[in-house]
């Protein structure tokens, strides 16, 4: 079954009149917090060009892509935990690779570091944070309407007349840390 969000115009860059409404359907394995980081990711990354993949029947193609006018994959972002070689292929066909978290991001820097992923240091790597997540599932609904606004890496979203806030950690993969396991902290979005 299909969610239907009504996000806010004012957080995008172009300017829109009235609620833009966005269809998308869960992936069967994937837990509710897969979806709302889906949702998220798309507000926090819309530019021209950004589009949901085809889902289940492209399993190759990203989560989400911007593409320039001619077609051109210019941001592969996948969400969740991608494995190190659909990263290694996301790099070599794209200029920018961004990967959207809902679970502990240290947990994929143990998976990925032992793997060759092509461009590592240029990964970018954005933690949700996971106590705004569990609080947006439970007012997850078929319909669901919220303000989002993001100032200096924080959330405030606004769902059902319940203010909610929690951030977004943007982590970068330095080559040395990538290989200890570990992060850089780069700058709160």
């Amino acid at each position: 079954h299909p969610y239907t969000f009504h996000l806010p115009p004012a957080h995008f860059a172009r300017q829109l009149s009235g609620p833009v409404p966005l269809r998308t359907a869960p992936h069967p394995p994937a837990p509710p917090e897969h979806l709302l980081t889906r949702v998220l990711a798309v507000c926090l990354e819309h530019t021209a060009g950004i589009t949901f993949s085809n889902g289940l029947s492209d399993p190759d193609a990203p989560p989400i892509v911007v593409r320039d006018l001619t077609g051109t994959i210019k941001s592969w972002i996948e969400i969740g935990a991608p494995d190190a070689a659909r990263l290694h292929k996301a790099s070599k066909v794209s200029p920018r690779v961004a990967v959207y978290v809902h679970k502990d991001p240290m947990m994929l820097l143990r998976a990925w570091s032992a793997a060759t992923i092509h461009r590592a240091d240029k990964l970018e790597l954005y933690a949700m944070d996971r106590e705004l997540l569990d609080e947006l599932v439970r007012r997850l609904d078929r319909r669901v309407k919220f303000d989002l606004s993001v100032p200096d890496g924080e959330l405030y979203i606004d769902i059902g007349g319940r203010s909610l806030s929690g951030s977004v950690a943007k982590l970068k993969l330095s080559t040395p840390a990538y290989r200890r396991c570990s992060v850089v902290v780069c700058a709160a979005w």
